[in-house]
């Protein structure tokens, strides 16, 4: 695994800390120590060899993100597409383009070798069904994306976003995660469900699910479980075709336009033209939902990473504000070229990652090289959206995971009293509403554990939960996010 040291006169820290797999009993032994060993260079050039290793457990969270990833751009797209009244052959072409400038500029350059601690630029999936309202009052795409990437730098540079992170106790963190992941799962069983009776192939939903339970159960015996995304979609695709479900390939080879003018013109890409500032004033209450809700997205990763690296690798911690960085300059550039997605934490890399014992650079090289074939190719990009796989590749590599690490995260009695309110106010309103009243809540020892308080100073207690909670309320009132209360916007 070692190359060439082509910029120092000796070995690294990581190459002399370095130790055969052969030499350690298990394989999690030798994948413990590689994460411990870990030293990236920050916004600095890391190479292979030198800074960090390839391990054949790359391949699954670098496959299980790009079939994620296309999924979600998918879905942004699509749902921008209804709205502006574009068809499906645009909504292809949008998503190449995104695949593209996410491959190359940021998944590639940024989290592979100039940031190893800063996760893959993704998807905001909680944002996604938003997207009607955006384009229903008089949104525009470009706005969006350019006040997105405003609001999260000014978060990123006054390291608003750890702090937030570490005003979130388990107890909050957990009833998130277990909300997040509920929500998820039912979503998915009832879309895979609906899909699969519309399409005259009932039973297959039933037995893609049951063989999906007991190979996910048992490759979480055999402490396996990273390999679920890759194993339970291709049983998925299998089963699914064997019992006559209809596929087809329709996306052929082929580049998308890079020229921000074909995109942005009012005649050709989303046929909007360039935004006027009444756009980006329809925008900003979306901008800032958006971004408040980074935090306990970065928080959901990083808790997995936790939950499944030893404690000396401290060095292989996702950083929550150079992540936000990273999406936010992503955000930016993606939408002044041309492309739709809403930008966040690199969930369905993070998650099998975290679960496979690996360090981010190895797998974000070969995500953005899977990226950009699929991007090339074209055809593979019917697979991943079609619905039984992406159904199984969302339940076994997303949401099912969520839902696993809230439920560890509860330890207590005070833990789960500040889960259940937790819970409660993302049913009642939506999950940043939950978590930011919740902080808010369990800081001043009004739930869960009341000797937190005393433990915190008045700006961790009062002054930062208190200003997440009202900043993000006010944006919801203004876009009419709170039920029974009309958008004041």
């Amino acid at each position: 695994m070692n190359s060439p040291n082509v910029l120092d006169d000796g070995p690294s820290d990581y190459q002399k800390a370095r130790i055969p797999a052969s030499e350690f009993e298990t394989r999690d032994d030798y994948l413990d120590h590689e994460l411990k060993i870990f030293s990236p260079r920050r916004w600095k050039l890391n190479l292979p060899g030198r800074d960090f290793s390839f391990e054949w457990e790359d391949l699954v969270p670098a496959l299980a993100g790009t079939i994620g990833i296309t999924v979600m751009f998918s879905a942004v797209i699509s749902a921008y597409a209804a709205g502006f009244g574009l068809d499906q052959a645009f909504v292809i072409e949008n998503v190449r383009l995104e695949l593209m400038v996410s491959a190359t500029l940021f998944v590639i350059l940024v989290s592979g070798f100039l940031n190893p601690r800063a996760n893959l630029a993704g998807n905001h999936g909680p944002m996604i069904p938003l997207i009607g309202m955006i384009a229903a009052s008089g949104g525009h795409p470009l706005a969006l994306g350019i006040m997105i990437g405003i609001f999260g730098m000014a978060l990123s540079l006054s390291k608003g976003g750890s702090k937030l992170v570490n005003l979130t106790s388990h107890g909050v963190s957990g009833g998130l995660l277990i909300y997040l992941g509920a929500i998820g799962v039912l979503s998915q069983l009832g879309q895979f469900k609906d899909w699969a009776i519309a399409n005259g192939v009932g039973p297959v939903f039933i037995v893609v699910l049951m063989v999906t339970t007991v190979v996910y159960a048992y490759l979480a015996k055999i402490r396996k479980r990273w390999m679920a995304i890759p194993v339970c979609s291709g049983l998925a695709l299998v089963i699914s075709l064997a019992m006559g479900a209809p596929f087809e390939f329709v996306t052929s080879p082929g580049l998308p336009s890079f020229n921000p003018m074909y995109w942005w013109g009012e005649t050709t890409g989303w046929k909007l033209g360039l935004p006027d500032l009444s756009h980006f004033i329809a925008v900003t209450p979306f901008a800032i939902l958006a971004v408040g809700m980074w935090s306990p997205d970065f928080l959901g990763h990083r808790v997995f990473q936790e939950l499944n690296y030893p404690k000396e690798a401290k060095n292989a911690l996702m950083d929550v504000d150079d992540t936000m960085t990273s999406v936010s300059l992503r955000q930016a550039t993606a939408s002044i070229i041309g492309g739709g997605n809403v930008s966040s934490s690199w969930g369905t890399f993070m998650i099998p990652s975290a679960i496979a014992k690996r360090p981010i650079p190895g797998g974000a090289i070969l995500t953005g090289v899977f990226c950009i074939l699929l991007a090339v190719t074209g055809y593979p990009m019917d697979l991943t959206v079609w619905r039984p796989i992406m159904c199984i590749a969302l339940l076994v590599g997303v949401f099912m995971p969520l839902l696993e690490a809230g439920i560890q995260m509860v330890k207590d009695n005070q833990g789960a009293e500040t889960a259940g309110i937790c819970i409660l106010g993302s049913a009642v309103v939506n999950p940043v509403f939950g978590w930011a009243l919740t902080m808010l809540l369990d800081n001043n020892g009004l739930i869960g554990n009341a000797e937190r308080k005393n433990t915190l100073g008045i700006a961790d207690r009062i002054i930062i939960p208190g200003a997440a909670f009202t900043l993000c309320t006010i944006s919801m009132l203004l876009v009419g996010m709170i039920p029974g209360i009309p958008a004041l916007l």
